[in-house]
């Protein structure tokens, strides 16, 4: 039998709520409002994959993140570094170093872009890093040796382990890394969730933990260091959308606001078209909220891995960046790290958000309700 129909079969088999929405029964992990992480004005590193626009089925939210938090007066943006992932390194540090130059036309302090690794690390930890001499990852290592420093992750952690690994004594200014990632064992991404687009069997399209599935290695490292780490994974992207009508208000702004609207669109369109539904889920926008804000997510402390995926993908090998509740025997590496896991969000999200992105200031837009 072939993997498809195996697939096709498997599929079939699952009760119907784990069918359409990709999520196992599992044990509860009881969240709370994230905690802030550090005293403003935050001195933040931003390492990005943005690649908006360069397809329709290329995601926008890098380059809406980049936009929030350079709009936040309360960010000092220590610098911005590229990655490969959404797209080429190419790609993304193009893109990148076009939209930090609309924002710097609008900015006091102009943010500097940093070119980072175009690849995956070696494979086998003992391996040296051969990206030390990469920009980025030198840069990065110079503002961790100036002072405390909070790093967004949005892409695969390449540049950030590779800037850490053989570093050891910058460890202890890293703050938080925030990276997008991790998932709940046997938890499936598939966003169609009961909408009426093309489907197979009900899933289609299947996502992956894209930014652990793009350098598995690198997370791996940055597991190992025990440097404290949230992960803001794609389960909390799920209960926010963003509509046509905030692409028209950003487009409605002008300048960079603008700029990454129109580069939305084809993204907005192939949630529309190809997914079924009405707006895209935000992933790195999310994350970026998180940082400004962290009472706006629900995080719980857990244990994280690098593991074996022993459920419906196991048999193809999968490995996944796995959470689990304290001291739960679901985690079988002996390698687990304590992480802070923020699978949920505030109902003032969606609404502060929405805000942000037309221009209202980040304290108005704190009390800033839905629209009927």
């Amino acid at each position: 039998m072939s993997a498809g129909i195996s697939f096709a079969v498997l599929s079939l088999a699952l009760p119907i709520h784990v069918w359409r929405t990709g999520e196992p029964p599992a044990l509860p992990i009881p969240v709370e409002p994230g905690q802030r992480f550090a005293a403003f004005p935050l001195r933040l590193w931003i390492d990005t994959d943005a690649a908006c626009g360069t397809g329709s089925a290329t995601d926008a939210d890098d380059c809406l993140a980049l936009l929030l938090l350079a709009e936040e007066p309360r960010m000092d943006i220590a610098g911005v570094s590229t990655v490969f992932g959404n797209a080429s390194l190419e790609e993304t540090d193009g893109i990148t170093r076009a939209l930090v130059q609309a924002l710097n036309a609008e900015r006091q302090r102009p943010v500097l872009v940093h070119q980072g690794s175009p690849d995956r690390l070696p494979g086998k930890a003992t391996t040296p890093v051969r990206g030390a001499s990469v920009t980025a990852v030198t840069m990065l290592r110079r503002a961790l040796a100036q002072g405390p420093l909070t790093i967004l992750a949005l892409g695969p952690l390449t540049n950030v382990a590779a800037a850490l690994h053989e570093r050891p004594d910058l460890r202890a200014n890293v703050v938080k890394i925030v990276a997008v990632m991790g998932r709940r064992k046997g938890h499936v991404f598939h966003p169609i969730e009961g909408a009426t687009a093309r489907s197979l069997l009900g899933h289609g399209p299947i996502f992956r933990d894209f930014n652990f599935t793009k350098d598995e290695e690198a997370a791996g490292r940055v597991m190992a260091m025990g440097l404290p780490l949230s992960l803001v994974p794609y389960e909390a992207a799920r209960a926010i959308k963003l509509k046509p009508t905030d692409l028209d208000r950003m487009e409605a702004r002008g300048g960079a606001a603008a700029w990454v609207a129109r580069r939305a669109k084809p993204w907005m369109a192939y949630w529309q078209e190809g997914i079924g539904l009405e707006g895209f889920y935000p992933f790195d926008l999310v994350a970026a909220a998180y940082v400004v804000e962290p009472s706006l997510l629900r995080c719980a402390p857990v244990q994280a891995a690098v593991d074996d995926d022993t459920w419906l993908f196991g048999w193809l090998g999968y490995r996944g960046l796995f959470v689990a509740p304290q001291y739960s025997s679901e985690i079988r590496s002996s390698v687990a790290a304590p992480v802070l896991y923020c699978p949920q969000v505030s109902a003032s999200l969606g609404p502060w958000l929405t805000a942000r992105l037309a221009g209202v200031p980040s304290a108005q837009a704190l009390y800033v309700r839905s629209s009927p």
